[in-house]
């Protein structure tokens, strides 16, 4: 059965707690019958800890070399200039950043009293500076959420969006292209107590809501279960149970604390290893943990063969999705920690822009576009996003594929694509400030600042044309706040 059809029954039950020995480094093998999985298998640390970058190479093929962070903490100049310091080191040139989670859009000091952070950790960091021109991100950066986060921004952009010029955020979930590599992600952390819940928090934030606007929905969980494979998936959580595909023992040496949750199961997010299951993605990246940890899924039996979409219309059919997933999870941004990596991805063929022989980059001509297969699904699943507690039931599976078939076809029809077959993001969304940088919150410094309607998602909702739930004008006499 499709994880779309169980995720409910999974994910709401108490999860059971399975005890699991770290005394041996060899061969752990465990069956978890309730949760349907296949055994899953200790692989040989020599075979899953190969170093990344930038020795991962694609002879012949073009390809974009990926940086990829852990937890941001606002500390985007440091990022920014470590990469100059491997591209100097290494005469390469980085194409790509992935940043997956503890961003911290941070625009002003009322942004920070939207965090759920102790007030003493409450800092300005650097993202304000990309925010109000004052710097521009050197590279295209994609990134998701994590738990630590000014969920008024984010929420502002729910559905994607531009944070600041160059800086594109996933959503609360998305999946995106770039230059024909697939990337889908989730924002924030698990909790089994609100996971079936509506997107019910509403500005000011209370204690309560300020955390809870942070744990992934259900809602989010099926949308990206019904994707076909991509290439890379973000998550700021870890997949429950991907410690047992690595270097168990270890993950728990250098980080003691782990040790309870690996033995009684509880370490990460039952959802994210389904979609992991269910996508077979190429690479998946996390943080969150604040450690680095690498390991390798082997998947079982053949995969799903998907229709592949070409710029006509027409359709194929391909049975590309790889038999094994690469997980890399990295630290936070500081000194003498492993938070950031890269790697070269090759770009399918089909995608990869022309260029000369002699050339193996795909980046001069980089593109983020949408994903065609995400907007049908969220079109199909609009009806069904909840700005109350209470969630509408789902369709089943058949049903769900079956409205998201027909959703595809609108947006073939309705949405214009490039001469490869994009939708390139800029020709719907660019980026514009809505609150003001920091010096301008006077004696309101402390206080949650008003809610504004970005004007990417209203971009979005009229190019899908879906009612805008997140952040429509109010209908005060006062006008719209943006």
């Amino acid at each position: 059965m499709h994880i779309y059809d169980r995720v409910t029954e999974l994910f709401l039950r108490p999860q059971p707690h399975h005890h699991f020995s770290l005394t041996s480094n060899q061969h752990i093998v465990f069956q978890l019958d309730t949760m349907s999985l296949r055994s899953l298998k200790y692989v040989d640390p020599r075979k899953v800890m190969r170093s990344l970058s930038p020795r991962i190479t694609y002879e012949g093929r073009r390809s974009l070399k990926i940086a990829v962070e852990g937890c941001c903490h606002g500390e985007l100049d440091a990022i920014y200039s470590h990469i100059s310091q491997l591209e100097r080191r290494n005469q390469y040139k980085v194409d790509l950043l992935l940043i997956c989670g503890d961003f911290e859009a941070i625009r002003n000091p009322q942004d920070m009293e939207c965090m759920s952070v102790p007030q003493k950790y409450k800092v300005m960091g650097d993202f304000h500076k990309y925010y109000t021109g004052e710097k521009r991100a050197p590279l295209l950066t994609i990134v998701i959420g994590g738990n630590h986060e000014a969920s008024n921004y984010f929420w502002e952009l729910y559905h994607g969006g531009w944070l600041a010029p160059n800086i594109y955020f996933l959503g609360h979930s998305g999946s995106v292209k770039v230059n024909g590599l697939n990337i889908a992600g989730a924002s924030g952390i698990y909790k089994a107590h609100d996971f079936q819940l509506g997107n019910y928090e509403k500005m000011p934030y209370d204690s309560r809501s300020l955390r809870s606007i942070y744990h992934t929905r259900e809602y989010c969980i099926r949308k990206l279960s019904l994707l076909p494979s991509n290439h890379i998936f973000m998550s700021h959580d870890w997949p429950q149970y991907i410690e047992q595909y690595g270097d168990t023992k270890s993950l728990v040496k250098r980080n003691p604390h782990f040790r309870r949750d690996v033995e009684t199961g509880l370490l990460g997010s039952p959802p994210l290893m389904e979609l992991l299951r269910t996508l077979r993605p190429e690479w998946w990246f996390a943080a969150h943990m604040h450690t680095r940890f690498e390991a390798t899924v082997e998947h079982q039996g053949p995969p799903p063969r998907q229709p592949v979409r070409k710029p006509d219309g027409a359709t194929t059919q391909r049975a590309t999705t790889p038999s094994e997933t690469q997980f890399l999870a990295l630290d936070k941004c500081l000194p003498n920690r492993d938070f950031l990596e890269v790697i070269d991805l090759a770009v399918p063929e089909d995608d990869a822009p022309a260029q000369p022989a002699s050339s193996t980059s795909a980046a001069d001509e980089l593109t983020l576009s949408y994903d065609p297969d995400w907007l049908a699904i969220t079109r199909a699943f609009h009806p069904l996003l909840s700005t109350t507690r209470q969630q509408p039931p789902f369709p089943d599976e058949v049903d769900a594929r079956a409205l998201i078939a027909k959703e595809r076809e609108w947006v073939l029809k309705n949405i214009p694509t490039n001469s490869r077959g994009e939708i390139p993001v800029m020709d719907y969304q660019q980026f514009a400030m809505t609150a003001p940088g920091p010096g301008t919150e006077g004696s309101d410094v402390q206080r949650q600042p008003r809610w504004y309607t970005n004007p990417q998602t209203v971009a979005l909702c009229r190019m899908l044309d879906i009612p805008n739930k997140i952040n429509p004008p109010p209908k005060s006499a006062g006008g719209p706040r943006h």
